[in-house]
């Protein structure tokens, strides 16, 4: 969630050394630095909920769950805080992973033209990465992109499953969505989506 943008170019190695004494998170891209934005309740449930079924199923696998607090290595490009991240690699560095299997974001109206383009971009750069999961807070919708299907989107519903290649997981859309409040998941709880 990129929100202000500081002045200035900073070196990788700068980011990296004040992004750990900094009271907020900062993501980094070509060699700017931008504020992160603060996120809803829908926003932070949506996470906890894929990300505590994530950890969950792959538990005693080499494979680790990270939350977005765990910074995202883009070449030398950009460092970012994705919602959720899968990675089945270690890359040894204790603050960021660079080789992930799975990356999860979860949109809003400030983050949606960023994560839809130039961080879709980038992540379909990285030559682990198998999945790429936007999932919408206002209205129910999740979108993933897959590397075995060239990266066309794939949709899903309240009611559908959705199947995590990468990790071998299917869950239900409404696992995503619980306790989130909004209008569609009021309605298809309320009987009037099918």
């Amino acid at each position: 969630m990129l929100s202000s943008r500081r002045t200035g170019s900073i070196s990788i190695e700068d980011y990296l050394r004040d992004e750990l004494s900094r009271e907020f998170k900062h993501e980094y891209l070509h060699g700017q630095i931008y504020a992160m934005a603060g996120a809803s309740k829908n926003h932070q449930f949506i996470i906890m909920n894929i990300g505590s079924i994530f950890r969950g199923h792959l538990r005693n696998t080499p494979c680790a769950t990270f939350s977005s607090d765990m910074k995202l290595r883009v070449g030398d490009i950009a460092f970012f805080y994705p919602d959720v991240i899968v990675a089945c690699e270690d890359n040894s560095d204790n603050y960021y992973v660079d080789r992930p299997v799975i990356i999860v974001e979860v949109l809003s109206k400030s983050t949606r033209r960023m994560d839809e383009t130039t961080k879709m971009r980038l992540y379909q750069t990285l030559p682990s990465l198998q999945e790429y999961v936007m999932i919408e807070q206002d209205i129910v919708d999740v979108e993933v992109c897959r590397r075995s299907q060239g990266w066309v989107s794939e949709h899903y519903f309240m009611g559908d499953e959705v199947t995590f290649e990468a990790i071998g997981l299917t869950l239900s859309v409404n696992e995503i969505y619980e306790r989130v409040a909004n209008d569609d998941v009021n309605s298809f709880f309320n009987g009037e989506l099918s």
